[in-house]
């Protein structure tokens, strides 16, 4: 089979599109013959060598996708069956072998490229909301990054649960994609956006803030109202201060961590997750961009775009 691989960590140049062996099917596994796969940044810190990464050269990146069940080693799926996932490693591939507790049933109605598309994101997108935190009617939610796929999808999780989203983008430009998205107000990083959102939350400051950039952290905390809660969940722009606990006390501000891989913990919870994305995007509660689609084969790229910072959608490679 084809697969998207590198041999060495490096730039877009490092990846080749070569033969491999196909996946070796063990047992409660299915072998998934993809139709589409989600590009994340993580594939690109995997490609750099900063983030964990399973196998031997020639690495095969990706953990997102979906296609067509061809071989079935389970009760569950037959072949011919839909299935998506978003956990599994090697996916950059033409086949993909997928344990039984990370195959999720893909509704007719849910293209692949869709699946693809909101999978990764939208499960982050769904816990940070409903888990991290626990949106309620009426709270000020400050979102970084918002224009990012992420960004866009928990603003409009956090609206759909009944909250006001201030969004933080980079640019002008990225301005009108988070107010679409449903953002009450959309604030540029060069500005004076604390004071931005102190002004707009009459000098209270947000009930939570989203913190995904790392190096804002401190000034997160600042527009933070007091009792509020600041959630973390990544370092786009770099590592984050180191926070006494005592800075905590002053005006009892809270400081969570987020990671997906903390509640996909079992097959129920992938698919009950995933089936509320589903249906939020069936009821055309959740809006999702048109992906940018890129062949497989041209995955240097899809690299290359993503990391110009150009793409404001995902990016989905098509085998």
């Amino acid at each position: 089979m084809k697969a998207l691989t590198f041999s060495q960590f490096g730039s877009p140049d490092v990846l080749e599109y070569r033969d491999v062996a196909e996946p070796a099917l063990k047992p409660d596994e299915v072998l998934v013959e993809m139709k589409a796969i989600g590009l994340n940044f993580a594939d690109i810190y995997r490609r750099k060598g900063n983030y964990h990464l399973k196998g031997e050269p020639p690495f095969i990146a990706g953990y997102e996708g979906a296609g067509i069940v061809k071989v079935s080693n389970t009760d569950a799926f037959r072949p011919g069956d839909r299935v998506a996932f978003a956990d599994v490693p090697f996916a950059n591939a033409e086949l993909v072998a997928v344990p039984l507790d990370h195959a999720l049933p893909l509704p007719d109605d849910i293209t692949f490229e869709t699946a693809a598309a909101l999978l990764l994101q939208g499960l982050t997108a769904q816990y940070l909301a409903m888990d991290s935190h626990r949106t309620q009617a009426g709270e000020t939610v400050l979102v970084h990054a918002a224009a990012g796929g992420v960004g866009q999808l928990l603003t409009q999780i956090s609206v759909l649960h009944g909250a006001r989203v201030l969004g933080l983008v980079s640019s002008e430009e990225k301005r009108t994609i988070v107010l679409e998205a449903g953002a009450s107000k959309v604030l540029v990083y060069s500005e004076s956006w604390v004071e931005r959102v102190k002004e707009a939350t009459g000098g209270r400051g947000a009930d939570v803030v989203y913190e995904s950039v790392g190096a804002t952290l401190m000034e997160s905390f600042a527009a933070t109202r007091d009792c509020g809660q600041v959630v973390f969940y990544g370092f786009s722009g770099g590592n984050p201060p180191l926070i006494d606990p005592r800075f905590l006390m002053d005006a009892s501000k809270t400081l969570t961590g987020g990671d997906l891989w903390s509640y996909l913990v079992s097959r129920e919870e992938r698919t009950s997750r995933a089936a509320i994305l589903f249906q939020w995007v069936r009821e055309g509660r959740l809006r999702l961009a048109p992906p940018t689609t890129f062949a497989l084969s041209d995955g240097k790229s899809a690299h290359e775009f993503l990391e110009s910072r150009k793409s404001t959608g995902k990016i989905v490679l098509l085998p």
